[in-house]
């Protein structure tokens, strides 16, 4: 045997083996995602978590997230020292799921939590749902017990 043909034999066998793996990556992900299953089960096997944006200003934190399809009684916002949690849920609308040929929009819960780097005036908070975009505004507390501490001591 010529060592040129063993070469191309251990390259077709590599190749053979990649194009397997592929094959078993492939059946993964078509379990995983729910092919084969129905409409329903594909949705909500999806999980999402809506994109939120966070901005600070001198007086406030701005908090947008993008909720799409999330009904107003649906959302919840908790605030717990420095930190906003934002929960809801986007549900499917009607029951019949006839007629989908793909649905690729996740449904169901969702939680995002973010600390902030300040403390939040609880009283003060609004939020408003429009056009899918959740807007919260958090006022920043005007805390008066803050004050500069002076350091005492012989150094320079």
């Amino acid at each position: 045997m010529k060592r040129g043909s063993a070469a191309n034999m251990n390259s077709w066998d590599y190749l053979r083996d990649l194009l397997s793996i592929q094959e078993r990556v492939n059946r993964l992900f078509e379990d995983a995602l729910g092919s084969g299953g129905s409409a329903r089960d594909a949705a909500s096997a999806g999980t999402w978590s809506p994109a939120v944006d966070i901005c600070e200003t001198e007086t406030e934190f701005l908090v947008n997230a993008e909720v799409p399809d999330v009904l107003r009684g649906d959302i919840d916002i908790r605030i717990t020292g420095s930190t906003v949690t934002i929960e809801g849920e986007r549900r499917m609308h009607g029951t019949v799921m006839e007629g989908y040929h793909r649905i690729e929009r996740a449904y169901g819960r969702f939680q995002r939590s973010f600390p902030l780097p300040g403390l939040v005036d609880q009283d003060k908070v609004t939020a408003t749902l429009k056009d899918g975009i959740l807007e919260i505004v958090l006022p920043k507390r005007d805390d008066a017990s803050r004050r500069q501490i002076e350091v005492a001591g012989t150094g320079t």
